[in-house]
């Protein structure tokens, strides 16, 4: 698993800088898998319906969780590669049975869903600034405004865009670690019926914790250039709808 100990990056650091720089409201969402619950660490009590619900409750610490804790969302445990109870396994079954049935996952489309490579024994989840070793994963809960500069950071880093990905919200996880590329879900009926955070307006973006530190910072210095532009093309604006009919050079010297 990724969550050895060793030296680690300023991670309240990092957190504080993607905060800043994409104006988050909700702060970013540390995953991590592990062999075992680390020594001393506050585990999860309680039951929630699905596991993209520890996304929220990180939001106020960091907690460990087991396989047991995700037993009421079968999807949730294909994805992460959690060992299944009986029961699960046939919640998992029956769910994809209905899914089926309504043409939402047909038997086609299951091998094109992302699932982790290895199989943890914990997962631990808190916000990014507090977690306690190194994230295998970090997620962003943002608009489309904020999926902007998201999305350029990816281009420049990666070469490439993220995939934008529909259900299970749960499967960005595995296809952000295991390629070691970032990624966008748009969530899923489900995610958005158990997470109070997940409105209509909200997507999550994955990125992989060996990344962390260079996606960070290309999204702090594309910001600070989106702002820059934005007032260009504000003020260009401005100009063209007075009837002028200003040069690059004109809009540059306005600004200044």
């Amino acid at each position: 698993m990724g969550c050895t100990m060793g030296p680690m990056p300023s991670y309240p650091s990092i957190a504080q800088t993607l905060t800043d720089s994409l104006h988050l409201e909700r702060p970013p969402v540390a995953v991590c898998f592990a062999d075992a619950i680390p020594s001393g660490m506050k585990t999860f009590a309680g039951s929630v319906p699905a596991g993209c619900r520890f996304w929220q409750e990180a939001q106020g610490g960091v907690f460990a969780t087991v396989p047991s804790d995700h037993d009421l969302c079968g999807i949730g445990i294909y994805t992460h590669n959690l060992e299944a109870s009986p029961a699960a396994q046939k919640d998992l079954g029956d769910a994809l049975k209905v899914f089926a049935d309504l043409g939402y996952v047909r038997e086609q489309d299951i091998p094109m869903i992302p699932v982790l490579k290895d199989r943890p024994q914990a997962v631990i989840y808190g916000p990014l600034s507090q977690v306690p070793l190194p994230p295998d994963v970090v997620l962003l809960f943002v608009n489309a405004d904020q999926t902007l500069v998201l999305s350029e950071a990816s281009q420049q880093l990666e070469g490439g865009l993220p995939p934008a990905m529909g259900r299970p919200a749960c499967a960005v996880v595995p296809q952000a670690l295991n390629n070691n590329q970032t990624a966008l879900s748009l969530g899923c009926c489900g995610a958005r019926a158990y997470l109070d955070i997940l409105t209509p307006g909200v997507a999550v973006y994955a990125i992989p914790g060996k990344k962390l530190e260079a996606f960070t910072e290309r999204v702090a210095a594309l910001a600070k250039a989106n702002a820059v532009l934005t007032t260009f093309h504000t003020l260009r604006r401005k100009e063209v709808e007075a009837g002028k009919h200003p040069s690059v050079q004109e809009s540059l010297a306005a600004m200044s």
